[in-house]
């Protein structure tokens, strides 16, 4: 096998015969936006989560916003978040002026710690500003917000503990908003990721489990705030307004049609699209478990499923991940650091004044985690040079 042959790629959308006519087809139609395929798709993923309600958005940052919106946080309020993740989950809080008030993840999973954000909770409920203080950023924030939500992520696939998180969030009156964007068919405690909040999001981007090119789905079980979010992705436009009346102030954060059409199709083998993940992801564990250098996906006992992601390795601190990262690319394997810290983004840094050293399992996570090649196209024979490849650069 050689590389021009078979090209070894980041990701791969998995898209077959039937998408493309899906597609095709509703080119043929005059419903190109709010048509029925939105209908369609929404319906589809009340079936397979178990949702009473689903809102087809044009990705999963803009479903996280419409969460944000949907749980009452405004400006300088506070949510609580995590740094290990990508930067839209940190964003989406960042618009309505709220404060992302980050605590710092359980180092084998890489999910945010249900007991920092028990502690923190407790200290920014008490009104009490030293208390606050220590959790709140070092500038750009007093002590006057007020404490609205929990926003989990549910990190490379993986459900974040939510149980004791909702416990947290029930008895201090919190929504709890779970970013799913990466872990469609996931279950926590035999439970669908998506609906272990008040509000799910999954995200379609072409490295997800099912892509639409771009979008993004909410699910709940709240139907006034599904109500609301429908609205808002539409101009505000609530559901007796017409075409030029808008109740709320809202959004362009439709899905139009041709992309639904895409997701109503994968959506019809999504179950063979997580199994051909899942055996991706089995072809590396069998390969790479017993490398002393690097550290396989470690999957905690309340995963009852993982849904594959990205396949991300942690190094051993003594192997310097970056120079690892070059090496294989320079032997044509791509790689990519995962995911680097959110409050050490340039922007972040400027605006609330962290620095390194203020969340130090996240760090350390960031400056180890590597995905390696990855989607549910890859054949074995490709995880076989991948794996080969990085054991030579190891030996380096």
């Amino acid at each position: 096998m050689t590389k021009k042959q078979h090209p070894i790629n980041m990701s791969s959308p998995d898209i077959n015969q039937d998408d493309i006519q899906a597609v095709y087809e509703t080119m043929q139609t005059p419903y190109l936006s709010i048509g029925p395929k939105i209908k369609d798709f929404e319906q589809a993923f009340c079936e397979f989560v178990g949702a009473p309600f689903a809102i087809g958005v044009n990705s999963g940052t803009s479903g996280l916003h419409l969460c944000i919106r949907a749980s009452g946080v405004e400006a300088m309020d506070y949510v609580i978040t995590t740094p290990f993740s990508f930067v839209s989950s940190t964003n989406v809080i960042l618009f309505e002026k709220a404060i992302p008030v980050f605590v710092d993840v359980d180092p084998k999973t890489g999910n945010i710690d249900p007991e920092q954000a028990a502690r923190a909770v407790d200290d920014l409920s008490s009104g009490e500003a030293a208390r606050m203080r220590k959790w709140l950023p070092k500038k750009g924030a007093s002590t006057g917000g007020k404490l609205r939500s929990i926003l989990s992520v549910d990190v490379f696939g993986q459900p974040a503990d939510y149980d004791p998180l909702r416990k947290i969030a029930d008895s201090h009156h919190l929504t709890l908003i779970e970013d799913s964007c990466e872990a469609l068919g996931a279950e926590y405690k035999n439970r669908k990721a998506g609906m272990l909040g008040d509000f799910g999001v999954f995200a379609f981007y072409p490295n997800k489990q099912i892509t639409t090119g771009e979008g993004g789905m909410i699910v709940t079980a709240d139907p006034q705030a599904a109500d609301l979010m429908m609205a808002l992705r539409n101009q505000g436009r609530a559901p007796n307004d017409t075409w030029l009346q808008h109740t709320y102030l809202g959004y362009n954060y439709r899905l139009d049609e041709l992309s639904a059409a895409l997701g109503v199709s994968q959506m019809k083998r999504i179950r063979k699209l997580l199994r051909n993940r899942a055996r991706v992801a089995d072809w590396y564990n069998q390969r790479l478990g017993q490398i002393h250098e690097i550290q396989a996906p470690f999957i905690t006992d309340t995963t009852t499923t993982v849904s594959w992601f990205v396949y991300v390795i942690r190094v051993d601190a003594a192997v310097s991940r970056d120079q690892l990262a070059k090496d294989l690319q320079q032997a044509g394997i791509p790689v990519r650091p995962y995911f680097l810290p959110i409050h050490l983004q340039p922007y972040m840094k400027k605006e609330f004044g962290y620095q390194a050293g203020d969340f130090p399992v996240t760090e350390d996570l960031g400056s180890r985690c590597l995905a390696l090649p990855f989607s549910g196209r890859m054949t074995e024979d490709q995880v076989e040079t991948v794996c080969s490849v990085l054991k030579t650069c190891l030996k380096q």
